[in-house]
């Protein structure tokens, strides 16, 4: 990724405390003597009591707190039991509190908002990408809850089911109804794992994959959903320990991305269009189609070259759908045979142009595979008419960066046999092992040693995680989202649990760590924090950021900032960021004035540095009902 040279360098918090010894050692002697003393009497993070503001039974809380504004539920102080808290919530005098957003903007979206998307040309669909407001356009104020929202259910129990008051649409219910997506029951959604191409369910159909290609060996970890629905694909493809970024517009079928986050199951706003998908090359062991209804041989199949840009060598590309079986479905589909013929022959010729091997086409489904590397490729160019390799070419680089009609390159080989980018271990080993990109020395300041020394420092943090927030640990968090992932530590830590993680590495760092995520089995995306992030409103339980505000202080207001994270933060979600203390304070005056109630704590170490922690807990509060 570019450097921004206008921002401030990334400080990662074992950075943040050795940049910071010289000002810790300058300090006064009455100073440090304070924080030697206490030190001294305080402890590490104790069970942090969540009992009172963060459970799941709502309906007391809902009963009184649903009104024209904001009105937070239980709004006693939060208890840290045994510990000496650093500094307390509570609103200091003649600050503002920030109201509460009309319930039009309850489901707002603000890059992918359709009134804004209406000034942009539905030539390949320009329309539907990421157009953030302006700076004058930003919202100060809360985005509500809608009337009568519950906490989702619990997992596995969400992959089936959701509230209807939380995402009061009928009607993809009705649209689908032949198809199975989902029904609705009384007060809440169904989703019996049905798609277009499904109609048996998604439990089915995967078993029909895994009749092709293995699944369940460990080989396949990562896969990208294209057009993916309710996401039922993704959500079934868990149970054989495969991660799926499931991905698609904001469009007339409503809120898909939202369901399929309610539902617990990994997903964003986005469409292939005129720019990259915003993941680095060599991401996903596994693309898939099923009717997402992409041209892929359309302009110069710019599209089908980004699915090869971040497919990993060797990974798969699976189709369903039209043209697929045209034969026994074009009256279905009301189109022609010659139509569909053509159609899939198109494919046909520009998957050979990129290279790849055809595995099977049975019944519904075709497989295609992506070469190990380029040698081949490269040989047969001028015989077999494939498409130019990119010169030049930041293969990871993804954000806001037009797409390429070439072939984005593999990194060099010296045999036919030999996996480009090296060869990475199978899932679950993977999370852990040393990935290619660091065992290759391509990451500045990155060795081997220091990933070691990251996995081990997460263990440590991720067990006071666990002691504060007992929530993490009770089965009550699903959806976690890590602002500043780094090199996935945080993940890693948790891949045992029945949690998934969206890994963010902000856009525009000198050293981009997303693709060692991918390689570690983990789903990730770039964002820069100055902008909104692609997805719903309350569509996270926790969200993690060490380092983050240290980023990103110099950059934009970090107001906007905070703010964005209580649009995508659910009501009783909580929030870890570590950063210095000084920083840490600002953070707190401003989730004060949002009616967060937050602590900073020490960190685990007791040191005298600079780095804290603030724990917080977002209210309970819902709006009005529109009249």
């Amino acid at each position: 990724m570019a450097k921004d040279d206008n921002g401030s360098p990334m400080l990662w918090p074992f950075e943040l405390q050795r940049k910071r010894v010289i000002w810790i050692l300058g300090l006064s002697t009455l100073f440090i003597g304070f924080y030697m003393q206490f030190a001294s009497h305080s402890v590490a993070i104790l069970p942090l009591n969540l009992s009172g503001i963060y459970n799941r039974d709502n309906s007391e809380s809902r009963s009184k707190s649903t009104s024209s504004g904001p009105s937070p539920s239980n709004s006693g102080a939060l208890g840290l039991e045994g510990s000496l808290p650093l500094s307390t919530n509570g609103t200091s005098v003649g600050s503002t509190l920030f109201p509460p957003c009309s319930m039009n903007f309850s489901e707002y979206t603000p890059c992918q908002d359709p009134r804004r998307a209406r000034k942009f040309t539905k030539k390949m669909l320009e329309y539907r990408q990421r157009h953030c407001p302006a700076k004058d356009e930003l919202l100060l104020c809360l985005i509500p809850a809608p009337p009568n929202y519950k906490t989702p259910f619990k997992w596995p129990e969400s992959r089936d089911h959701a509230w209807y008051a939380n995402i009061p649409h009928k009607g993809l219910s009705i649209k689908k109804a032949a198809q199975n997506w989902i029904q609705v029951e009384g007060d809440r959604f169904r989703f019996p794992g049905g798609g277009t191409m499904f109609p048996h369910g998604a439990d089915s159909y995967i078993d029909n994959i895994n009749d092709l290609i293995p699944l369940t060996s460990g080989k396949i970890r990562t896969a990208i959903d294209t057009g993916c629905g309710v996401a039922s694909w993704g959500a079934y493809l868990m149970d054989r320990d495969i991660l799926t970024m499931s991905f698609a517009p904001r469009d007339g079928h409503e809120a898909q991305v939202q369901f399929a986050l309610e539902r617990g199951v990994p997903a964003m706003i986005g469409v292939l269009a005129t720019e990259r998908m915003p993941y680095p090359a060599r991401s996903f062991d596994m693309a898939h189609c099923s009717r997402c209804l992409i041209p892929w041989y359309d302009h110069d199949g710019l599209y089908l070259l980004e699915v090869d840009r971040i497919l990993r060598p060797g990974g798969y590309w699976i189709l369903s759908g039209p043209p697929i079986n045209w034969k026994e479905h074009w009256r279905g589909w009301e189109r022609t045979q010659e139509d569909l013929k053509e159609e899939q022959d198109a494919i046909e010729a520009l998957a050979k142009r990129l290279c790849w091997t055809k595995v099977v086409e049975k019944g519904d489904l075709a497989i295609w595979q992506k070469p190990i590397n380029h040698i081949e490729c490269i040989r047969n160019k001028d015989v077999d008419r494939r498409l130019d390799i990119c010169k030049n070419h930041d293969a990871d680089s993804a954000w806001y960066r037009k797409l390429d009609a070439c072939i984005t390159p593999l990194p060099e080989v010296t045999v036919p046999d030999e996996i480009a980018g090296g060869a990475m271990e199978k899932w679950p080993a993977r999370a852990l092992a040393v990935p290619p990109r660091i065992r290759s020395g391509s990451l500045s300041g990155i060795t081997q040693e220091k990933f070691q020394e990251d996995n081990e420092q997460w263990k440590q943090w991720m067990m006071h995680y666990k002691s504060a927030i007992p929530s993490l640990s009770q089965g009550q968090i699903r959806n976690i989202m890590d602002m500043n992932a780094h090199l996935g530590g945080f993940a890693a830590a948790l891949h045992k649990d029945p949690v998934w993680v969206m890994n963010v590495v902000p856009a525009d760092l000198e050293v981009d760590t997303l693709g060692v995520i991918y390689e570690r089995g983990f789903i990730g995306t770039y964002q820069d924090w100055c902008e909104a992030f692609s997805t719903y409103p309350r569509t996270y339980d926790l969200i993690h950021a060490a380092g983050l505000f240290s980023i990103y202080q110099d950059r934009c207001d970090v107001t906007y900032i905070l703010l964005e994270v209580d649009r995508i933060l659910r009501p009783k979600g909580t929030v870890i960021f570590r950063d210095v203390d000084d920083i840490l304070t600002k953070i707190q005056n401003i989730t004060n004035r949002m009616r967060w109630q937050s602590q900073i704590l020490n960190h685990e170490n007791h040191s005298l540095g600079p780095e804290k922690i603030l724990v917080a807990v977002k209210s309970y509060w819902t709006g009005a009902a529109m009249k």
